[in-house]
C-alpha cells in the first residue's frame, strides 16, 4: 500500500531574505494557497478617487425649485402678446371692393397722393415669434376694427418677419372680413394711406400692426371687442425606478479596500459603497429623465404603442383593467426644441481672428432676447468647449489681443487686473452687452464622458432668472417660483418625491419575507415644467 494524498510540501526555507521560486507567494494563484507565507505584500488600503466626484446632478438643484401635485397631468397657461403683429402678409393690390381671400398675391401700385387703397391678406400660419393677441381666436380671423389706425412696411424677406429699411406707411382701417363684398370675420383688411406712399411688389410681403385708431365726432364706438390671448401646455409625470439588493452573508464581509463615498461616508465594507453608488446614480437618472425626457408622437396606445416595464405577476395592480404603455414625459431640451430658441454655431465667428465681429453672436442673441420676455439676467450652462469659445471672444475685445490685420482692439481686461506680476486670468464667470447681464458656469452633465460629454449636439442652454407669482395653498400666501420647476406626486399620506424602503429578512427587525436578502427600493414620479420657454435658449452644435 501507498499514500494517496498527504501534506503538501511548505514553502523552502533559504539562507538570505531574498524571493525564489520555492518561498515567494504568488497571489494570481486564484486559491491563495501561499496566503500564510513570511512576506506580505504593502497593500494601499484606501480606494484611489481616480475619478473624483462622478455625480452629475446639481443643474436643476440650482435653477428649479420642487412642489407637490395630486395630479396625472399638470396643465398651464402662459400669457398671449398685448399687441397684434401680423407678419408675411400678402399684398393684394388696390381694387376698391376688397378681394376674397386666397385669390393670390398682387402688385399694390404706388399712390400719388393720399387716400390710396392697399388691400392685404393676412397668411393663416404666423410665426411663433409674433405672437397673436386673439380676439375671435385664430389667425385666419383678423383682429383689426375699422377705424383703427395700421402701420405696414415691408419686410427684408418675404419669410423673415421683420421689417426693411423701407418708408412705413400709416393709414386707417376701412374693412375688414372675408372679402368680395362679402361681410363676416375673414383674413382680409383694407387701408387708406394717410399720405402718397411707393409701390409694393407683388412677390413682397409686409409686416402690420395697430397703433391706434381716429372717429369722427358725435359718432360710437367699437362694436367689436378684444380679448386677451394665451396659449395652454401640459406635461405628466412619469414614474422611475431602481432597486439594490444584497445577500445576507455578504453584508457581514469585511474588505480589505476602505472606500469612501462622495458623501463623506468611509469604511471597509464594500456593500455599503454599492448601495451608496446605486443610490448616487438613481439621483442621476432623476435628473436625466427630467433634462432628456421626450413624449412618445402618436399617443399611448395604437399599432405603435411601447408596452412598459415587466409581465404583470400576482401581486401587480393593473390601471383600467389593461397593461399601461410608455407616454413620455417633456423634458428641458425638448421643451425649449418644441416651444424655445436655438441657436446653432453659437462663437463660430471666434476662430477667425475678426475681432469685435465675433460679438455678433451675442448680438443675435440680445436681438432674439428682446423679442421674448427682455428677462435682462440669465445664467448660462455650458459644455467646455462653448465656456472657452465665448471666453475668447470676449478676450478678442482685450487691447493686446493678436487679432487680424487691421483690426483694432481698443479695451483692456479691467477689473480682471491682468498684471505682470500675477497669473494670467483668461476666464470670464460673468458680463454685460446692452442691457443684459450673463453668468457663465460650466454645466457637468455636458462635460462628463459617461453621459452627455460623449455626444456632440448640445452645446449648452441660457436659462433667465425669471419667476412667476403664484398662491401657495400650505404657506396660504403668494409665492415666486421659477419658470423651471420640478413637480412630484404627493397626498396627505403619500410623498412620491424620491421615495426609498427596503424589504427582505437582512438589516431589519422586522423581515417582509423569508428570503435572505436585502433589497433597497427607490421610486419617484414627478415631471418638469418648462414655463416661458420663449425667454430660454438652447445651444446647438
Amino acid at each position: 500500500m501507498a499514500f494517496t494524498a498527504g501534506i503538501p510540501a511548505a514553502l523552502q526555507p533559504t539562507q538570505t531574505k531574498a524571493m525564489y521560486g520555492g518561498n515567494y507567494i504568488n497571489f494570481t494563484d486564484p486559491n491563495f494557497s501561499q496566503w500564510t507565507q513570511q512576506f506580505l505584500p504593502d497593500v494601499y488600503e484606501k480606494e484611489v478617487e481616480r475619478y473624483g466626484n462622478r455625480s452629475i446632478g446639481s443643474f436643476l438643484r440650482m435653477v428649479s425649485a420642487e412642489m407637490p401635485s395630486t395630479s396625472d397631468q399638470i396643465i398651464w397657461t402662459e400669457q398671449g402678446r398685448l399687441h397684434t403683429r401680423y407678419a408675411n402678409v400678402i399684398p393684394r393690390g388696390t381694387a376698391g371692393v376688397m378681394p376674397a381671400a386666397g385669390g393670390g398675391q398682387a402688385v399694390i401700385a404706388a399712390a400719388a397722393a393720399a387716400g390710396g387703397i392697399l388691400n392685404f391678406e393676412i397668411p393663416v400660419a404666423q410665426p411663433a415669434s409674433v405672437g397673436l393677441t386673439a380676439s375671435p381666436g385664430n389667425t385666419v380671423t383678423c383682429n383689426f376694427r375699422i377705424g383703427q389706425t395700421v402701420m405696414v412696411q415691408v419686410q427684408t424677406s418675404a419669410t423673415s418677419a421683420v421689417g426693411g429699411t423701407g418708408a412705413v406707411i400709416k393709414g386707417v382701417v376701412t374693412n375688414v372680413g372675408v372679402g368680395a363684398g362679402a361681410t363676416g370675420e375673414g383674413q382680409m383688411f383694407q387701408i387708406q394711406a394717410y399720405a402718397s406712399h411707393a409701390q409694393i411688389a407683388a412677390a413682397s410681403r409686409v409686416t402690420a400692426i395697430v397703433y391706434g385708431s381716429e372717429f369722427a365726432k358725435g359718432t360710437g364706438n367699437f362694436t367689436e371687442k378684444l380679448d386677451p390671448g394665451y396659449a395652454t401646455f401640459a406635461n405628466a409625470p412619469i414614474i422611475l425606478k431602481e432597486n439594490y439588493a444584497i445577500n445576507g452573508s455578504d453584508t457581514a464581509q469585511i474588505g480589505w479596500i476602505e472606500v469612501t463615498s462622495e458623501n463623506g461616508a468611509s469604511g471597509y465594507l464594500w456593500y455599503m459603497k454599492s448601495e451608496h453608488e446605486n443610490r448616487l446614480r438613481w439621483e442621476d437618472y432623476i435628473e436625466m429623465s427630467m433634462v432628456e425626457g421626450v413624449l412618445k408622437t402618436g399617443g399611448q396606445g395604437g399599432a405603435n404603442g411601447i408596452a412598459l416595464g415587466y409581465t404583470a405577476g400576482a401581486s401587480s395592480i393593473t390601471v383600467g383593467g389593461t397593461n399601461q404603455n410608455a407616454k413620455g414625459t417633456e423634458g428641458f431640451f425638448a421643451a425649449l426644441e418644441a416651444r424655445g430658441n436655438v441657436y446653432q454655431g453659437f462663437g463660430s465667428q471666434a476662430a477667425a481672428g475678426a475681432g469685435g465681429g465675433a460679438l455678433t453672436d451675442f448680438d443675435a442673441v440680445l436681438k432674439q432676447l428682446d423679442k421674448q420676455g427682455a428677462i435682462e439676467e440669465n445664467m448660462l450652462f455650458l459644455n467646455r468647449e462653448l465656456s472657452l469659445e465665448i471666453d475668447d471672444i470676449l478676450a478678442m475685445q482685450n487691447g493686446a489681443y493678436p487679432g487680424a490685420a487691421g483690426v483694432a482692439h481698443g479695451t483692456s481686461y479691467g477689473v480682471f487686473n491682468n498684471s505682470a506680476d500675477m497669473a494670467l486670468n483668461l476666464g470670464f464667470t460673468g458680463y454685460r452687452r446692452g442691457s443684459y447681464d450673463f453668468y457663465k458656469t460650466d454645466w457637468k452633465y455636458l462635460n462628463d464622458w459617461s453621459t452627455r460629454g460623449g455626444f456632440g449636439d448640445v452645446e449648452g442652454v441660457l436659462v433667465p432668472a425669471g419667476t412667476s407669482t403664484v398662491y401657495d395653498q400650505q404657506l396660504g400666501q403668494n409665492i415666486k417660483r421659477p419658470f423651471l420647476h420640478i413637480r412630484y406626486r404627493a397626498s396627505e399620506t403619500e410623498n412620491r418625491k424620491n421615495k426609498s424602503w427596503i424589504t427582505g429578512s437582512v438589516g431589519t427587525s422586522s423581515p417582509t419575507t423569508d428570503i435572505d436578502e436585502m433589497r433597497v427600493i427607490y421610486l419617484s414620479e414627478r415631471c418638469l415644467i418648462t414655463q416661458a420657454a420663449n425667454n430660454f435658449v438652447l445651444f446647438k452644435a
